[in-house]
């Protein structure tokens, strides 16, 4: 059994929330300069240019990618051969979103109660999501969220008789709803199965893949590449001003599910999906 002190946990944490804000994962930045080159439209050519100018200065100026610096999602692996020490894995989780958003000098968007909407003024409480798993090793994800793009998720509870177009539809009217809101080219996230709250987290998680790989399920690749070239004929294009562009990637991740339901949720990233990991 190998110990491992939670304060090692939230300085890891506090490291990758400053990180993920100021430096976008690289397979975001490769396809946003890629997708720029692909753009034919004269405007969204320009847009998608500021955009890529925009993280070249953000890192030379050691500065946020986006004024919004979300939410800050946790995903947690914790092997099951290590044995946690001072303190609980929550508080920790929190003391390094505290102290990377505090020390970051990075903006505080969190209020402690949903209606009466005072700020908390150090970015917590933060989402955790805690998956065991075999090994003696602890993997740290941070997502922040900017809530542009969450804004306009959407999740519906099909019924069995519901099949393949019937959510590539579902997705391409989310995607049309949303717009220029969520700051396009977005990235997609679609969780297809589980129950309710189940869907919802595969759509988060999808997000948070490279968008270099693909689906281990030769349907579901085919699947994201369809919507992908589907999506991106909308012409909705870089930041709403028309283009090729819409998209920068359709990621889907599925579970099981109930004979009596197919669950259904798009969760939609914007072109600064930000994600930073490390391994413990």
């Amino acid at each position: 059994m190998r110990e491992l002190d939670v304060r090692r946990i939230a300085e890891t944490i506090r490291e990758l929330c400053i990180k993920a804000n100021k430096q976008l994962p690289d397979d975001i930045e490769e396809k946003m300069c890629a997708c720029c080159e692909l753009e034919q439209n004269a405007l969204g050519k320009s847009v998608m240019e500021d955009l890529v100018e925009n993280f070249r200065v953000a890192k030379e100026l050691d500065i946020p990618v986006c004024q919004d610096t979300g939410m800050a999602v946790v995903f947690i692996e914790l092997g099951q051969d290590v044995h946690l020490t001072g303190g609980l894995l929550e508080d920790a989780v929190n003391e390094g979103v505290r102290r990377g958003y505090l020390d970051g000098l990075l903006r505080c968007s969190i209020v402690s109660d949903p209606l009466e909407r005072v700020n908390t003024g150090d970015n917590t409480p933060a989402v955790l999501h805690l998956r065991m798993v075999e090994g003696d090793q602890v993997r740290i994800m941070v997502a922040p969220k900017g809530f542009g793009s969450e804004n306009m998720s959407r999740l519906k509870m099909f019924t069995p008789a519901a099949g393949r177009e019937d959510v590539i539809d579902f997705v391409l009217e989310t995607v049309k709803l949303a717009s220029s809101n969520p700051c396009p080219p977005m990235v997609v996230g679609v969780g297809i199965g589980g129950d309710f709250e189940w869907c919802a987290y595969l759509a988060k998680k999808a997000l948070c893949r490279s968008c270099d790989t693909k689906n281990d399920n030769a349907f579901y690749a085919r699947m994201e590449d369809e919507l992908l070239e589907r999506v991106n004929q909308l012409g909705i294009g870089p930041q709403g001003f028309g283009g090729d562009i819409t998209a920068l990637k359709v990621n889907i991740e599925t579970y099981a599910t109930h004979i009596a339901g197919l669950p259904v949720s798009v969760n939609i990233g914007c072109h600064v999906t930000r994600h930073c990991s490390a391994v413990l």
